[in-house]
Parts: structure tokens; sequence; C-alpha cells
């Protein structure tokens, strides 16, 4: 059998303690968009090298409105400034939070789909006329292959 990397329980207690959390997180954060894919490729990117440039634009615009036209809100660019800095540090902390509960979620997965195929081997092996004929067919249907139609010349 391969190294069992996890052996944990989660108690409905703490699983419910989780959800409501995150619950939480997203109560506390009411203003988070949903955006399609085409509208996420159609943005432009605010990235690490980009923040320097958007910061000295703010201060650039707060310190001289008179070149901007009317309608441009230096304070609404504010806003998007500090909020996406408000947001940095908890998109890094979640996104390490989500990346240790993947690989956990890939591990555990596979420690399980391992050990279900040892007990299908083993069963194939010596449980032919104990009684799990049945249960030896419904799992055999994981493996079994899917008619190909016949193509004609």
């Amino acid at each position: 059998m391969t190294a069992n990397r996890i052996s944990a329980n989660i108690s409905q207690t703490d699983r419910e303690a989780v959800m409501q959390a995150i619950a939480t997180i997203k109560a506390k954060l009411p203003f988070l968009i949903d955006l399609t894919t085409e509208e996420r490729k159609s943005l432009p990117k605010l990235g690490d090298k980009s923040r320097a440039f958007v910061s000295k634009a703010l201060e650039v615009a707060v310190q001289n409105p008179d070149f901007l036209p009317r309608s441009f809100d230096v304070d609404e660019m504010r806003r998007d400034v500090e909020l996406f800095e408000a947001l940095y540090p908890i998109l890094l902390s979640i996104t390490q939070l989500q990346e240790l509960l993947d690989d956990t979620f890939v591990a555990v997965g596979s420690e399980a789909y391992a050990a279900g195929l040892l007990v299908y081997n083993y069963a194939k092996a010596s449980g032919k006329g104990t009684g799990l004929d049945v249960a030896l067919d419904d799992m055999g249907q994981r493996f079994a292959r899917k008619n190909r139609k016949v193509q004609q010349s």
C-alpha cells in the first residue's frame, strides 16, 4: 500500500464552523463580483509590476487635478486603489488556504482510491464464491470500457 500522508477526521461541528466562517467572509465582502471568462480576459490586469505605476498615477491625479477632465472621479480612483490594496493580503491568504485544501483533497482522494483498488483486487483474487460476486460486478463497472462504434468503409 502507498504511504498514508493523511489520517484525519473533521467533525460535523467543525465542518459547519468552517462553512459558517466562509459565509461570514462572503458577508463581510458583499461587493464581490463574478466575472465571465470573456470579461476576465478583456480587463487590463493590475499585477505586482503595475502597482507602483497606479500609486504614482493616483498621486499625480490628486496633486494635479486641473489637467483631468471634469468627469474623471479622483475619489473613485482612490477608493479602487485602496480596496485593491486592502484585498491583496486577503487574496494571498485565501489562495494559500485553497492550495493547502486542494492538495489535501487530492492526496486523501488518492489514498482512498488506492485503498479501494487494493480491496477490489484482493476481493477478485479470493472473493469468488463468498457472496461477493454482485459487489465485484458493481465495482468492476468502474473499469468497463465503452464499446466503440464500428466505422463502416
